[in-house]
């Protein structure tokens, strides 16, 4: 069982969770009591990221994407002439919180949850919903964007859109070798971070099992905002490439001071780094030019589906959508499918998406045993304050 994994795994490592969740927000489109949805006449679908905070950028991305699907689905019928009523909540940064949205929609009687949108709050609520799955009173969960490796080990109930941790690290060291022909890499990351920790580690074992020599393995906490000694010490070792997992923010910090000091070799990133270009302004932008990045799609796709959303989304918010608004979006539409087939009962719901198979805008969606997604990997880089697709690598 998923949860048996999860309960060895949780008593080999203790977790440093990434803050999400907690109160409701005052827009929030919410009903006052707890009468069915099939006596409403509506398909509760339940969000929640930080909308507010440090990390709103990724919490906004997502319910933007989740919004837009919304919108289309009821412009156009909703589910099975259902319309589709949205229950969201804010993530602000702290698991127990988040545990307590949880339950507060849990409450309103939500037929399935989109969320949360981090590693840390989304373990806290699949333990809790793997749980009452097991009890016969669940409800399917999926997180759009929460990459740790355990987090889908809790229940059968429990989904991600997005690939995992170890799978990033696995991928852009594939890159590195195949791509660009690294022969020297190094690794920057916060060891604070089960995020940053999980993906170094994946990037470091297939590196080195692509033959490639591992110079340095420098490491920094949560508050760092100088990494002269840590960069410099990389410098010295004159790697190929330099891996830098973590979120814009960080990267953007990190990377200007690599540039300032001279290292001018390419970098390396996941999907924490989308956005980055937002914290650096034009006169900035530079610092990541020839930088390359996983993620789970890209605007510059010309699949059909994927410059419809785009255009849509564009139109919508006037701003073009990232990979957390791509991959919310296809959340919904794989709901919207999995119930046309199976109805909103939760065990019918959950073998519905275990045998989905879904075209979406991140790509085809298939499901492992675990609830992990089956799909390619876009590679993108940065280039004078553009993000073009690179190229996408598939999976072994």
């Amino acid at each position: 069982m998923k949860k048996t994994m999860a309960l060895v795994m949780a008593a080999a490592m203790t977790l440093s969770m990434f803050s999400a969740c907690g109160n409701s927000n005052s827009g929030n489109n919410q009903t006052a009591n707890n009468q069915s949805n099939s006596d409403s006449g509506t398909v509760k679908i339940g969000a929640m990221g930080p909308y507010t905070g440090d990390l709103s950028v990724y919490g906004t991305s997502v319910l933007n994407g989740i919004k837009q699907a919304v919108a289309e689905i009821n412009a156009d019928g909703g589910i099975g002439g259902k319309p589709i009523e949205l229950v969201s909540m804010d993530d602000k940064g702290d698991p127990n919180e988040c545990v307590n949205a949880y339950n507060k929609m849990r409450g309103e009687d939500v037929d399935a949850i989109i969320g949360a949108v981090t590693s840390g709050p989304s373990i806290a609520i699949s333990d809790i919903a793997g749980d009452e799955y097991e009890e016969g009173n669940g409800v399917l969960v999926i997180t759009p964007s929460g990459t740790a490796l355990d987090i889908t080990t809790y229940g059968e109930n429990i989904f991600r859109a997005c690939f995992t941790d170890p799978f990033q690290g696995k991928i852009m060291a594939d890159f590195a070798a195949e791509n660009l022909g690294a022969k020297k890499v190094a690794v920057i990351y916060d060891n604070s971070s089960d995020y940053s920790q999980g993906i170094t580690e994946a990037f470091v074992a297939e590196a080195q099992a692509k033959g490639m020599e591992v110079v340095a393995q420098e490491s920094y906490g949560s508050d760092n905002v100088d990494f002269s000694t840590q960069l410099t010490n990389i410098q010295g070792k004159n790697p190929d490439v330099l891996f830098i997992p973590d979120y814009y923010e960080k990267v953007a910090l990190i990377t200007t001071q690599a540039r300032k000091i001279g290292l001018d070799i390419p970098f390396l990133g996941t999907d924490g780094w989308d956005g980055v270009l937002d914290v650096l302004d034009a006169n900035s932008v530079s610092v990541v030019n020839g930088c390359y990045f996983s993620s789970h799609y890209s605007t510059t796709d010309t699949a059909e589906n994927v410059q419809t959303f785009v255009s849509n989304y564009e139109k919508q918010y006037n701003v073009a959508p990232t990979a957390f608004s791509a991959l919310a979006y296809d959340c919904v539409y794989m709901l919207k499918q999995v119930i046309e087939e199976n109805g909103t009962d939760a065990e019918a719901m959950v073998a519905g998406m275990q045998a989905i198979s879904y075209d979406g805008v991140t790509g085809r969606i298939t499901f492992d045993e675990n609830g992990d997604p089956v799909k390619s990997v876009s590679i993108l880089t940065l280039n004078d304050g553009v993000v073009s697709l690179e190229t996408k690598m598939d999976v072994e």
